[in-house]
């Protein structure tokens, strides 16, 4: 491994994946859920670029939204991995400012630098196949090639995009003659036959300083913007935001149309071993092998004299049960149920837009908000009173913070937290009790080593989330 030249991995997850509605929301996207297993989309992303007995990887630098920052964090501290730079985008502008800006910091450290850029959502459950076709790339990239991944068709998919390789068969770096966009089926089974296309899998593999010349010379306009976001980005609490002014100059535009589709050096390698993008829950049915009769169910689901179906309850207090069914998706969340056909899975996204229009809150929020100390649920919503059950992670802490508009009554269900009410500090343990009057400073610590769980009762006249006055807060949002 001496003569193999370490690699930067680049994780993107800021993507929403509205197809995996009411699973994956704006609030929540799919890469942060355990689709199949039990560790999320990007946790595997980040374990699969660990370092093998093939490559050196440092550790991630991972780009995302804002709000999932301390997601992010959290996630890949549970699953012991150094969360490396991560780097923060004020908005979404699709992947080539944000692979752009990647390259750009790379450079500035390491000339030399080469990237790897994976997303977050990919299912690549053979991380030594994963590997021996990253190596396979690396001699091309060290003379100044952009690799980009593909996968061999199975199918004649129209949910993909595809890759003309001028050379079909090689198992090796071949130059792509051209990017074809979703085709229509027809055009599908003709790449199919042909037998020199692969599916494009969004994977790209570069040295950082060749990638920054392809953006000078084909995507030039993004050059300025993204330099300026980098010059004048701020360090934040181990995150860095890029500045917001003018990264929203810069436009929203994909890496393949910004650049892969023009540039004369792009070259292409198999993916080898198993892979699916996980864009739909018709993909989710076939990764989790469906058995004899097509059905894949999980733990609180039955399916009775069915075939070809998906069964998926998130809680394992609702069950779903199917009879006779054929050819049906039905995913049960504890606010949003989704019926439908699974071949329809990828209108989805449609019935998203709809419900946004009709100002449906399950359209993008989940009834589990996650926040950088743990999370909280709302039980109950009535006039004058909500129920929330609320969990805060070891060592975590909700801000000091004041209501206007309501009290608060918190009854510890599970380990002990230190209570703040004004100028009084007490540990409430488990089964105690303590009540927080209107206007109050308050917050409560966990101390401990295990999960603090308690009941919040509020009382008022306004229980909206903006009715919070901070004074003190461990993660920056005063």
């Amino acid at each position: 491994m001496n003569n193999i030249p370490k690699i930067i991995p680049i994780i993107l997850a800021g993507g929403f994946g509205t197809r995996l509605w009411p699973l994956s929301r704006k609030s929540y996207p799919k890469q942060f859920s355990s689709l199949i297993g039990n560790t999320t989309l990007f946790q595997e992303c980040a374990k699969r670029l660990q370092s093998s007995s093939m490559l050196e990887f440092e550790s991630p630098v991972t780009v995302t939204n804002v709000d999932f920052r301390f997601i992010v964090a959290e996630q890949l501290q549970s699953v012991s991995i150094d969360p490396g730079p991560i780097l923060l985008e004020p908005s979404g502008k699709n992947t080539a400012p944000a692979i752009l800006a990647a390259a750009m910091l790379a450079v500035n450290d390491n000339d030399n630098a080469i990237l790897l850029v994976c997303p977050a959502d990919h299912l690549i459950p053979d991380y030594e196949a994963f590997h021996a076709s990253i190596l396979k790339g690396l001699t091309a990239v060290e003379t100044g090639n952009l690799i980009t991944f593909g996968i061999q068709p199975t199918r004649p998919e129209t949910g993909y995009g595809y890759l003309e390789l001028e050379v079909a068969g090689s198992s090796e770096a071949t130059r792509v003659s051209q990017f074809v966009e979703k085709p229509i089926e027809g055009e599908a089974e003709k790449m199919l036959k042909a037998g020199n296309y692969l599916w494009n899998a969004g994977i790209f593999l570069f040295r950082a300083k060749d990638m920054v010349k392809a953006f000078n010379d084909h995507c030039p306009e993004l050059l300025d913007p993204v330099a300026a976001a980098i010059k004048h980005a701020k360090p934040d609490l181990g995150f860095l935001r890029l500045e917001k002014e003018s990264w929203d100059m810069c436009k929203s535009i994909s890496v393949d149309y910004a650049i892969m589709e023009h540039a004369p050096n792009v070259m292409a390698v198999p993916l080898a071993g198993q892979w699916s993008d996980l864009g739909d829950w018709s993909a989710v049915w076939e990764a989790q092998t469906p058995n004899v009769d097509g059905v894949v169910s999980s733990g609180s689901a039955t399916a009775i004299e069915c075939k070809d179906v998906l069964l998926r309850s998130e809680s394992s207090n609702q069950q779903v049960v199917g009879i006779g069914l054929e050819n049906i998706v039905v995913i049960a969340m504890t606010d949003a149920v989704l019926v439908a056909r699974k071949d329809r899975a990828q209108d989805i996204k449609d019935a998203v837009k709809i419900l946004k229009e009709k100002s449906v809150l399950q359209a993008e929020v989940l009834p589990k908000d996650y926040r950088p100390w743990g999370w909280y649920e709302s039980l109950v919503i009535q006039d004058g009173f909500q129920v929330k059950r609320i969990l805060v992670y070891p060592k975590g802490s909700l801000s000091l913070q004041s209501h206007n508009h309501r009290s608060e009554h918190w009854v510890v269900v599970q380990g002990a937290g230190k209570v703040t009410i004004d100028d009084e500090v007490r540990v409430i343990n488990e089964g105690q009790s303590v009540y927080i009057p209107v206007g109050a400073k308050h917050r409560i610590e966990n101390p401990g080593k295990q999960p603090v769980v308690f009941i919040e009762v509020q009382t008022g006249t306004y229980l909206g989330e903006d009715d919070i006055v901070r004074y003190e807060d461990f993660y920056g949002r005063i």
